[in-house]
Protein backbone atom coordinates (compact mmCIF):
# COMPACT_ATOMS: atom_id res chain seq x y z
CA UNK A 1 0.00 0.00 0.00
CA UNK A 2 1.16 3.53 -0.77
CA UNK A 3 2.15 5.57 2.21
CA UNK A 4 -0.32 8.38 2.96
CA UNK A 5 1.10 11.74 4.00
CA UNK A 6 -0.04 13.10 7.34
CA UNK A 7 -2.69 15.84 7.04
CA UNK A 8 -0.41 17.98 9.21
CA UNK A 9 2.55 17.72 6.84
CA UNK A 10 1.56 20.68 4.64
CA UNK A 11 0.60 23.06 7.50
CA UNK A 12 3.84 22.25 9.34
CA UNK A 13 5.84 22.79 6.17
CA UNK A 14 4.01 26.11 5.62
CA UNK A 15 4.98 27.26 9.12
CA UNK A 16 8.61 26.34 8.45
CA UNK A 17 8.56 28.20 5.13
CA UNK A 18 7.09 31.29 6.83
CA UNK A 19 9.69 31.13 9.59
CA UNK A 20 12.50 30.79 7.05
CA UNK A 21 11.21 33.79 5.11
CA UNK A 22 10.55 36.13 8.02
CA UNK A 23 13.15 35.21 10.65
CA UNK A 24 16.80 34.28 11.06
CA UNK A 25 16.07 31.44 13.47
CA UNK A 26 18.11 28.23 12.96
CA UNK A 27 15.40 25.82 11.86
CA UNK A 28 15.13 22.46 10.11
CA UNK A 29 14.77 22.89 6.37
CA UNK A 30 11.29 23.12 4.88
CA UNK A 31 10.60 20.99 1.81
CA UNK A 32 10.96 23.87 -0.64
CA UNK A 33 11.67 21.72 -3.66
CA UNK A 34 8.85 19.29 -2.92
CA UNK A 35 6.21 22.02 -2.72
CA UNK A 36 5.00 23.03 -6.19
CA UNK A 37 2.83 25.81 -4.77
CA UNK A 38 4.05 29.42 -4.67
CA UNK A 39 5.72 30.11 -1.33
CA UNK A 40 3.14 32.82 -0.69
CA UNK A 41 0.55 30.10 -0.10
CA UNK A 42 2.32 29.66 3.24
CA UNK A 43 1.54 33.29 4.10
CA UNK A 44 -1.42 32.19 6.25
CA UNK A 45 1.28 31.26 8.79
CA UNK A 46 2.82 34.76 8.92
CA UNK A 47 0.72 35.65 12.00
CA UNK A 48 2.09 32.51 13.67
CA UNK A 49 5.58 33.79 12.96
CA UNK A 50 4.51 36.96 14.75
CA UNK A 51 3.46 34.84 17.70
CA UNK A 52 6.95 33.30 17.82
CA UNK A 53 8.80 36.61 17.39
CA UNK A 54 6.52 38.37 19.87
CA UNK A 55 6.90 35.49 22.32
CA UNK A 56 10.67 35.78 22.23
CA UNK A 57 10.43 39.53 22.63
CA UNK A 58 8.01 39.14 25.55
CA UNK A 59 10.26 36.57 27.23
CA UNK A 60 13.17 38.98 26.91
CA UNK A 61 11.16 41.82 28.44
CA UNK A 62 9.89 39.61 31.27
CA UNK A 63 13.43 38.45 32.05
CA UNK A 64 14.68 42.02 32.14
CA UNK A 65 11.88 43.05 34.50
CA UNK A 66 12.43 39.95 36.64
CA UNK A 67 16.04 40.88 37.38
CA UNK A 68 15.01 44.38 38.41
CA UNK A 69 15.70 46.42 35.28
CA UNK A 70 13.38 49.41 34.73
CA UNK A 71 10.61 49.22 32.14
CA UNK A 72 12.48 51.51 29.73
CA UNK A 73 15.44 49.14 29.53
CA UNK A 74 13.16 46.09 29.33
CA UNK A 75 11.39 47.72 26.37
CA UNK A 76 14.70 48.39 24.67
CA UNK A 77 15.83 44.79 25.09
CA UNK A 78 12.45 43.53 23.82
CA UNK A 79 12.77 45.61 20.64
CA UNK A 80 16.37 44.48 20.17
CA UNK A 81 15.37 40.83 20.53
CA UNK A 82 12.74 41.16 17.80
CA UNK A 83 15.21 42.91 15.51
CA UNK A 84 17.81 40.18 15.99
CA UNK A 85 15.27 37.40 15.38
CA UNK A 86 13.94 38.98 12.16
CA UNK A 87 17.25 40.33 10.89
CA UNK A 88 15.70 43.83 10.90
CA UNK A 89 13.98 42.99 7.60
CA UNK A 90 10.81 44.91 8.47
CA UNK A 91 12.73 47.96 9.64
CA UNK A 92 14.79 47.83 6.44
CA UNK A 93 11.55 47.83 4.44
CA UNK A 94 10.25 50.81 6.39
CA UNK A 95 13.40 52.83 5.69
CA UNK A 96 13.43 51.90 1.99
CA UNK A 97 9.76 52.83 1.58
CA UNK A 98 10.23 56.18 3.29
CA UNK A 99 13.18 57.01 1.03
CA UNK A 100 11.50 55.78 -2.14
CA UNK A 101 7.97 57.06 -1.63
CA UNK A 102 9.10 60.59 -0.83
CA UNK A 103 12.46 60.71 -2.57
CA UNK A 104 11.27 60.19 -6.14
CA UNK A 105 8.79 61.87 -8.44
CA UNK A 106 7.84 58.88 -10.57
CA UNK A 107 7.11 55.21 -9.74
CA UNK A 108 10.17 53.94 -11.64
CA UNK A 109 12.49 56.30 -9.78
CA UNK A 110 10.87 55.45 -6.45
CA UNK A 111 11.46 51.74 -7.06
CA UNK A 112 15.09 52.45 -7.94
CA UNK A 113 15.58 54.34 -4.68
CA UNK A 114 13.92 51.55 -2.69
CA UNK A 115 16.30 49.01 -4.21
CA UNK A 116 19.37 51.11 -3.32
CA UNK A 117 21.10 49.71 -0.23
CA UNK A 118 22.01 53.19 1.02
CA UNK A 119 19.67 54.87 3.48
CA UNK A 120 18.56 58.46 3.06
CA UNK A 121 17.16 61.21 5.26
CA UNK A 122 13.55 60.03 4.99
CA UNK A 123 14.56 56.49 5.94
CA UNK A 124 16.55 57.62 8.97
CA UNK A 125 13.73 59.84 10.18
CA UNK A 126 11.15 57.06 9.70
CA UNK A 127 13.24 54.63 11.75
CA UNK A 128 13.83 57.16 14.52
CA UNK A 129 10.14 58.07 14.69
CA UNK A 130 8.75 54.53 14.56
CA UNK A 131 11.31 52.95 16.90
CA UNK A 132 11.02 55.90 19.29
CA UNK A 133 7.24 55.60 19.46
CA UNK A 134 7.47 51.83 19.87
CA UNK A 135 10.00 52.15 22.68
CA UNK A 136 7.89 54.76 24.50
CA UNK A 137 4.68 52.73 24.10
CA UNK A 138 6.32 49.51 25.28
CA UNK A 139 7.84 51.30 28.26
CA UNK A 140 4.38 52.43 29.29
CA UNK A 141 2.87 48.95 28.89
CA UNK A 142 5.73 47.13 30.60
CA UNK A 143 5.65 49.56 33.52
CA UNK A 144 2.31 48.00 34.43
CA UNK A 145 3.54 44.46 33.72
CA UNK A 146 1.57 43.95 30.50
CA UNK A 147 4.11 41.81 28.68
CA UNK A 148 1.48 39.68 26.91
CA UNK A 149 0.67 42.46 24.42
CA UNK A 150 3.95 41.85 22.60
CA UNK A 151 2.99 38.52 20.94
CA UNK A 152 -0.58 39.73 20.37
CA UNK A 153 0.44 42.83 18.41
CA UNK A 154 3.23 40.99 16.58
CA UNK A 155 0.63 38.47 15.39
CA UNK A 156 -1.96 41.03 14.28
CA UNK A 157 0.58 43.17 12.42
CA UNK A 158 1.77 40.22 10.32
CA UNK A 159 -1.77 39.43 9.25
CA UNK A 160 -1.79 42.90 7.68
CA UNK A 161 1.18 41.91 5.53
CA UNK A 162 -0.84 39.08 3.97
CA UNK A 163 -3.69 41.43 3.10
CA UNK A 164 -1.30 43.77 1.28
CA UNK A 165 0.29 40.81 -0.55
CA UNK A 166 -3.07 39.62 -1.82
CA UNK A 167 -4.70 42.95 -2.65
CA UNK A 168 -1.81 44.53 -4.55
CA UNK A 169 0.06 43.25 -7.57
CA UNK A 170 3.85 43.17 -7.49
CA UNK A 171 5.31 46.53 -8.43
CA UNK A 172 8.43 45.05 -10.05
CA UNK A 173 9.21 41.89 -11.99
CA UNK A 174 11.98 40.76 -9.65
CA UNK A 175 12.75 40.63 -5.96
CA UNK A 176 11.59 38.58 -2.97
CA UNK A 177 7.94 39.59 -3.19
CA UNK A 178 7.75 38.67 -6.89
CA UNK A 179 9.44 35.29 -6.38
CA UNK A 180 7.24 34.52 -3.37
CA UNK A 181 3.99 35.13 -5.28
CA UNK A 182 0.54 36.05 -4.00
CA UNK A 183 -1.17 34.20 -1.13
CA UNK A 184 -4.60 33.43 -2.59
CA UNK A 185 -7.98 33.73 -0.88
CA UNK A 186 -7.55 30.67 1.37
CA UNK A 187 -4.25 31.84 2.85
CA UNK A 188 -5.68 35.35 3.25
CA UNK A 189 -8.73 34.00 5.09
CA UNK A 190 -6.68 32.02 7.60
CA UNK A 191 -4.19 34.82 8.19
CA UNK A 192 -6.97 37.32 8.92
CA UNK A 193 -8.78 34.79 11.10
CA UNK A 194 -5.67 34.04 13.18
CA UNK A 195 -4.91 37.73 13.59
CA UNK A 196 -8.50 38.63 14.50
CA UNK A 197 -8.98 35.78 16.97
CA UNK A 198 -5.70 36.66 18.65
CA UNK A 199 -6.78 40.28 19.04
CA UNK A 200 -10.27 39.40 20.27
CA UNK A 201 -8.86 36.94 22.80
CA UNK A 202 -7.68 39.95 24.81
CA UNK A 203 -11.26 41.18 25.23
CA UNK A 204 -14.11 42.10 22.90
CA UNK A 205 -13.85 45.88 23.21
CA UNK A 206 -10.07 46.20 23.04
CA UNK A 207 -9.74 43.41 20.49
CA UNK A 208 -12.34 44.96 18.19
CA UNK A 209 -10.58 48.32 18.39
CA UNK A 210 -7.28 46.67 17.44
CA UNK A 211 -8.84 44.83 14.49
CA UNK A 212 -10.55 47.98 13.17
CA UNK A 213 -7.42 50.10 13.54
CA UNK A 214 -5.20 47.50 11.87
CA UNK A 215 -7.70 47.26 8.99
CA UNK A 216 -7.72 51.04 8.50
CA UNK A 217 -3.93 51.22 8.59
CA UNK A 218 -3.66 48.36 6.12
CA UNK A 219 -6.11 50.02 3.74
CA UNK A 220 -4.07 53.20 4.05
CA UNK A 221 -0.85 51.36 3.16
CA UNK A 222 -2.54 49.68 0.19
CA UNK A 223 -3.82 53.03 -1.10
CA UNK A 224 -0.48 54.79 -0.58
CA UNK A 225 1.59 52.03 -2.16
CA UNK A 226 -0.71 51.76 -5.17
CA UNK A 227 -0.47 55.51 -5.73
CA UNK A 228 3.30 55.74 -5.21
CA UNK A 229 4.61 52.65 -7.04
CA UNK A 230 1.56 50.93 -8.55
CA UNK A 231 1.72 47.84 -6.34
CA UNK A 232 3.70 46.25 -3.54
CA UNK A 233 7.20 44.98 -2.84
CA UNK A 234 8.83 43.21 0.07
CA UNK A 235 9.76 46.63 1.44
CA UNK A 236 6.09 47.65 1.47
CA UNK A 237 5.21 44.52 3.42
CA UNK A 238 7.92 45.24 5.98
CA UNK A 239 6.81 48.86 6.31
CA UNK A 240 3.22 47.73 6.80
CA UNK A 241 4.22 45.44 9.66
CA UNK A 242 6.23 48.18 11.39
CA UNK A 243 3.56 50.85 11.04
CA UNK A 244 0.68 48.61 12.16
CA UNK A 245 2.62 47.21 15.11
CA UNK A 246 3.80 50.59 16.36
CA UNK A 247 0.40 52.25 15.91
CA UNK A 248 -1.40 49.48 17.81
CA UNK A 249 1.07 49.67 20.68
CA UNK A 250 0.59 53.44 20.91
CA UNK A 251 -3.21 53.10 20.92
CA UNK A 252 -3.02 50.42 23.60
CA UNK A 253 -1.45 52.97 25.93
CA UNK A 254 -4.75 54.85 25.79
CA UNK A 255 -7.05 51.80 25.85
CA UNK A 256 -5.63 49.77 28.74
CA UNK A 257 -5.04 50.93 32.30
Amino acid sequence: MAKTDSPLKQPINDVLIALHLLTRLPLPGAHWSNDARPHARAAWAYPLVGLVVGGISAATAWSALAIGLPAMLAAGFAIAAAIVVTGAMHEDGLADCADGFWGGWEPIRRLEIMKDSQIGTYGVLALILVLGLKWAALTSLLASGQVFWLPVIATVSRASMVIVMEKLQNARKSGLSQSTGRPGSTALFWAVLIGSVTALSTGIATGTALVILSALLTIGMITLSRRKIGGQTGDVLGATQCIVETSLLVVLCALVP
